[in-house]
């Protein structure tokens, strides 16, 4: 395969597609490569509807059938044409289920040209836990995924998950088995969940919620409380207000809800059965909140491809590094801003926790990425790219935190129209953090000039009777004497206001 001359893809890798078909969607996502933060190159989904009437006739829908094999036939060429290096495919609960599946899957095979892997219920749990785990920093609690046809949940605990479960309370499933009755869908899941033994363990911890329906459903509440980050992955909620929620939604009448327009109508007519079953797990679980996941069994798959070593590497880390290998000046530069501001945070009176630490070498290894713009909109576009960014492994406080410091170190240390939505969403602590970090970069890029070898050479310390009225001094090594100007001293009077501390510089 030769390689392509665009820059702004990472060499070395080759993409890969995924093809999943489920009871309700077919689903082609090609990713670029095989590695721990794989970015999407092609996503285009089929609501193919093959699990309707499964329960009362036992066998896939004929005219989902149809639908089905005519959108692999356009996923195989897209696949070909995206230069894939390979294609995985995946079939869930309906053509595992159905007494038509066998003849269907055959179909399939001779369309796509490779082997369909028909996932066991407790396989597609295992890779739903293994998405989450992919997605999430040191996630703690029970994942379940939503299908059409089935619920898998299974309970998930840093890198490890145990206790694969399969229930019949898909979406289609649960429509068709209560007789499209939303009263008798709550009396199925409630009867179903309580005999889960996966849920019993999740008391007090989060729920992982996947799968199109539930995603569409933190997307209608985004539309109703006026969410300013319309980014799915990690969006939570606190268990009971989520619960009052999804009651609302169960018994919507949705041409009375100005928000149902940002769902597609093909997605409509399953919300409230999908309600109704995280409603139902939320209670029987006793969950502490619910936190929506963008990946699942997909990525949970590629995940379990992964060679160890790739797979312990931490997404968000990965990501940002690689985001600097396509849009820094200096990769290498932004990698030193990540060691060295861990070691001036304490200067200025912040002990960091791990996820702390996280945040901020990840803001410093994206501090760069937005310099190809025009100086005067450097400051909002690094601010988009981070906030809207496929970033995993993050919470939106995270998010926002990551985003402002890139804001605050090109426009300055206030609060304005651009940052107060975000501020919102990172919290005190946070945005304290980001002004902080945005304060110290826009000091130590006047030495930098956004290349490496220097940022080393520079020290904030505490400072000593002979520096004078200061509390903290910034140590400039002699060499580096040309660099000090009436531009270092205004910053670091920025810097002053901002900690509440007397700053200077001493020279040698």
């Amino acid at each position: 395969m030769v390689e392509s001359e665009a820059q702004g893809r990472l060499p070395g890798i080759h993409p890969v597609s995924v093809i999943d078909i489920g009871s309700n969607s077919v689903r082609l996502v090609i990713y670029e490569g095989l590695n721990r933060a794989p970015s999407v190159l092609f996503n285009e989904k089929v609501l193919c509807g093959l699990g309707k009437g499964l329960v009362a006739t036992g066998k896939m829908d004929e005219t989902g059938i149809e639908r089905a094999l005519a959108a692999l036939r356009r996923f195989r060429a897209l696949s070909e044409q995206a230069r894939a290096s390979e294609i995985h495919v995946l079939a869930t609960a309906a053509a595992r289920e159905a007494t038509n599946g066998a003849a269907f899957i055959a179909a399939a095979e001779a369309i796509l040209e490779c082997r369909i892997r028909l996932l066991t219920g407790e396989e597609e749990a295992r890779f739903s836990a293994l998405g989450v785990i992919a997605g999430y920093h040191k996630p703690d609690g029970i994942a379940g995924d939503l299908g059409g046809g089935s619920l898998e949940l299974v309970d998930v605990k840093g890198t490890t998950h145990s206790g694969e479960q399969t229930l019949p309370l898909g979406g289609l499933r649960l429509a068709e088995m209560s007789g499209n009755s939303i009263s008798k869908a709550r009396t199925i899941a409630r009867q179903t969940l309580k005999k889960s033994q996966v849920l019993t363990g999740g008391a007090g911890r989060t729920f992982y919620a996947v799968g199109g329906t539930w995603r569409n459903i933190a997307k209608l509440h985004m539309e109703i409380t006026g969410y300013p980050l319309h980014m799915m992955q990690a969006y939570e909620i606190d268990a009971k207000p989520a619960i009052e929620f999804l009651g609302e939604v169960a018994a919507m009448k949705q041409s009375k809800i100005n928000a149902i327009k940002a769902i597609s109508r093909n997605r409509r007519g399953l919300l409230p059965y999908g309600a109704v079953a995280l409603q139902e797990t939320l209670i029987t679980m006793k969950a502490a909140r619910v936190s929506f996941s963008a990946l699942g069994v997909r990525e949970g798959y590629l995940y379990s491809l992964l060679g160890a070593a790739e797979a312990a590497r931490d997404p968000l880390l990965t990501a940002a590094g690689e985001l600097a290998i396509l849009r820094a000046r200096s990769p290498e530069h932004a990698r030193e801003l990540a060691a060295w501001t861990g070691r001036m945070f304490p200067v200025f009176g912040v002990e960091e926790s791990e996820e702390d630490a996280r945040y901020r070498q990840s803001a410093c290894l994206l501090a760069d990425i937005s310099w190809r713009a025009h100086p005067d909109y450097r400051g909002p576009q690094a601010l988009n790219i981070i906030a809207h960014g496929t970033f995993t492994g993050i919470s939106h406080a995270g998010r926002a935190y990551i985003a402002l410091a890139n804001y605050f170190r090109f426009e300055g240390l206030n609060d304005d129209g651009i940052s107060s939505e975000l501020a919102e969403i990172a919290g005190k602590k946070y945005l304290d953090y980001a002004k902080l970090l945005g304060g110290i970069l826009r000091v130590v890029y006047l030495f930098s000039a956004s290349m490496p070898g220097m940022v080393p050479q520079l020290e904030f310390v505490p400072a000593v009777a002979s520096d004078g009225d200061v509390d903290i001094v910034l140590k400039v090594p002699q060499s580096c004497e040309a660099f000090v100007g009436e531009r270092l001293d205004g910053r670091l009077q920025q810097l002053a206001k901002l900690t509440g501390k007397r700053l200077g510089f001493r020279v040698g």
